[in-house]
């Protein structure tokens, strides 16, 4: 049995929560849905894989971009396990999206996972997740799903969430102040195409998912959100922040 992670992992939390999934999975090969310009069209899976997919819940949603990229691969009837990664507020209606969208390309949920990682944009929350102990726990679920596949039992778990999904909210958008050097990295690796060589100060607002990439690989830190509106978001979901969530597993 082959096995893959699809990852769309802007700042890193979704890639370490992936990887401590699939620690105890011996080879797995990796596609990430974040690279600008992926050439997904041709990818398809072996009915007897089994596939991670993991994404970032942004307000309780997965980025549609990611979903739009899942959408082009043939699943074939892999196996396959969701992976919802939230920054201590909520996931909401995440992973049933992403159960659905992996359901339409053609891969069969057999179990689902949300985990904790380190808030993209308000980095109080969450700080320091996944932790060594989360990661323990995230390999006993990968070892728990390894043992209903081999087990026969490909049911698909109930998963929280509705349908009709909730409303995407608006995002922040980045822009760079002085201390930009123009070293076109954010561009180059921004997975919605939104920065332009030609103006690397700004983000383009139609085609920005807030995912802070730009913000996170810049060099020199120039690049950041309104504080004002930082400080808004930080207060209005402190309530909901305060209690540490734990990982869990639907099998």
């Amino acid at each position: 049995m082959k096995k893959y992670q699809i990852i769309f992992s802007p700042t890193g939390g979704t890639e370490k929560v992936a990887n401590a999934i699939t620690q105890k999975w011996a080879q797995v090969d990796t596609i990430d849905l974040s690279i600008p310009d992926i050439d997904l069209a041709d990818i398809s899976f072996e009915s007897d894989s089994l596939v991670l997919i993991a994404m970032p819940s942004f307000g309780g949603l997965a980025p549609q971009l990611a979903l739009d990229r899942l959408s082009m691969l043939s699943g074939n009837g892999a196996l396959c396990v969701i992976a919802a990664v939230y920054g201590n507020r909520a996931y909401e209606d995440t992973l049933v999206q992403m159960e659905d969208y992996a359901q339409d390309a053609g891969f069969r949920v057999i179990a689902a996972v949300s985990a904790v990682a380190k808030h993209s944009i308000i980095h109080q929350y969450a700080a320091g997740r996944p932790d060594s102990d989360d990661c323990k726990v995230l390999a006993e679920f990968g070892e728990q799903i390894l043992e209903k596949v081999s087990a026969g039992d490909f049911s698909t778990p109930s998963v929280p969430g509705n349908r009709p999904y909730k409303k995407a909210g608006a995002g922040m958008i980045p822009k760079a102040g002085s201390a930009c050097t123009s070293c076109g990295q954010c561009a180059l690796k921004c997975p919605a195409g939104a920065i332009s060589t030609d103006n690397l100060k700004v983000s383009d607002k139609t085609k920005c998912i807030s995912c802070m990439r730009c913000v996170s690989i810049c060099p020199v830190h120039a690049r950041k959100v309104s504080g004002i509106m930082t400080s808004i978001a930080a207060a209005a979901i402190k309530k909901a922040c305060s209690t540490e969530k734990a990982n869990e597993l639907f099998i």
